[in-house]
């Protein structure tokens, strides 16, 4: 079976996925697909509702176990059993809920369940003090103190914190889950802009989104689902907003060269 190609960059992708199955009961959910993620880049996933984008999310994450198919980081296989497996290897995701808890500080929230202690006690001077040059290392300015709580903050300003505590533990990879699904036009540019500097600043960032505006603006690259299959991957600068709107209601794009993916091979692209 042939895959999509990957985007004629030079250098390892820093995760690679390949032939990727998960199926649920008789249901199956993935055939066969890639992703390719490299660092200092952001690539956009993007698909209709029911194409597999969150299956496939929670396949990097451990959450789900694959049924077939190569997991490679850093140019090597590894074996993903749970959620611990990717977290060893620098893969966070911030999912669409945050996972946040409203009557704790910024702090306290960054650090839940990772808290830093010296003597059997909480070391909150050191986490006070990473969390402050985490927010710092991101540009961040929208917050006022890393004690206030988190049921005081904006929409935009809660997506950061969820983005400042995935980029704590020295993360190489963060996938983010439609981030901008809930907040307003203001903290939506607040939370772009932090997603290009986490680009910047090395990381590898897959941004799930239906939001094409969105994608066009920060991502250097596209792969596109369609009914559980891989569309196509390929460099924004290279399509429109209508060929990628075609690739996630079709499976393919004409001007592309693309052959449907729901046929019995997964599409080529003539790039």
């Amino acid at each position: 079976m042939s895959h999509p190609p990957t985007p004629p960059d030079a250098g390892e992708p820093l995760l690679s996925l390949r032939g990727i199955d998960k199926s649920f009961g008789a249901v199956q959910v993935l055939h066969g697909v890639d992703l390719d993620v490299r660092a200092g880049e952001v690539t956009a996933l993007v698909g209709d509702n029911g194409a597999g984008k969150s299956t496939l999310v929670k396949c990097v994450a451990g959450i789900y176990t694959t049924d077939a198919g190569e997991y490679r980081f850093e140019g090597r296989p590894v074996t993903v059993t749970g959620p611990k497996d990717p977290a060893d290897l620098g893969i966070e995701v911030v999912y669409q809920d945050l996972a946040l808890c409203d009557n704790l500080d910024v702090v306290q929230n960054m650090f839940l369940g990772r808290e830093k202690k010296a003597g059997g006690l909480l070391d909150e001077t050191t986490m006070e003090e990473l969390a402050r040059q985490t927010l710092a290392s991101l540009s961040v300015r929208t917050i006022r103190s890393v004690r206030q709580l988190v049921a005081s903050l904006s929409g935009g300003q809660r997506q950061t914190v969820a983005i400042a505590k995935a980029v704590l533990w020295n993360s190489r990879v963060v996938l983010l889950d439609e981030p901008t699904a809930a907040l307003g036009v203001a903290q939506t540019r607040q939370v772009l802009d932090l997603v290009r500097r986490l680009a910047d600043n090395g990381l590898g960032v897959v941004l799930i989104s239906h939001n094409l505006g969105d994608v066009f603006e920060v991502a250097d690259s596209i792969t596109a689902l369609y009914l559980g299959r891989s569309a196509a991957t390929v460099r924004t600068r290279d399509v429109t907003s209508s060929q990628v709107v075609e690739l996630i209601t079709t499976g393919r794009s004409g001007d592309l060269g693309l052959q449907p993916a729901v046929t019995g091979a997964s599409p080529t692209a003539a790039l």
